[in-house]
């Protein structure tokens, strides 16, 4: 009986041990930053418009970013940014709802937006031709997808 005690104290104290190693790992996996895993990617970019960059307004929307939900369920893109590294311009979407395999085009002049395309309302350009990354996130502000284009 002696024996059988020793044994179940020494299998107790091992636990705690092993529970005591565990805790501090099982407590750095909640502190590390959670991956932001999302359907929705950058498709297309068309960074230089056709022909000369005159400002027109038919020349702005020739520049745009396709946002694209590769998934199968639909997703809300309120609140949502695009957003240029070089120019620092920012476009925020409003309700605009992606269904799956859905895409629509941000283009940068103005426009009527629909279900297919959705107009930043500006008047001078956003994307840089020659090398720039657009980036998109949620309304968390969690980087969900980057596209890069040009010479580093």
């Amino acid at each position: 009986m002696f024996r059988s005690a020793r044994l179940a104290t020494v299998a107790l104290g091992s636990a705690v041990l092993v529970a005591t190693a565990a805790l501090p790992a099982a407590a750095d996996v909640h502190t590390l930053p959670a991956t932001h895993r999302s359907p929705v990617v950058i498709g297309a970019v068309q960074a230089d418009s056709p022909g000369r960059d005159d400002g027109s307004n038919r020349s702005l929307n020739a520049e745009w970013v396709t946002v694209k939900n590769s998934g199968l369920r639909p997703v809300n893109l309120k609140g949502w940014t695009l957003t240029s590294e070089r120019t620092h311009k920012t476009y925020r979407f409003k309700n605009l709802r992606l269904n799956g395999q859905q895409e629509v085009r941000v283009r940068t002049g103005n426009g009527r937006d629909t279900w297919r395309d959705v107009y930043q309302d500006r008047r001078d350009y956003v994307w840089d031709n020659r090398r720039d990354t657009a980036t998109l996130r949620d309304q968390h502000r969690h980087t969900i997808d980057t596209k890069r284009w040009g010479r580093r």
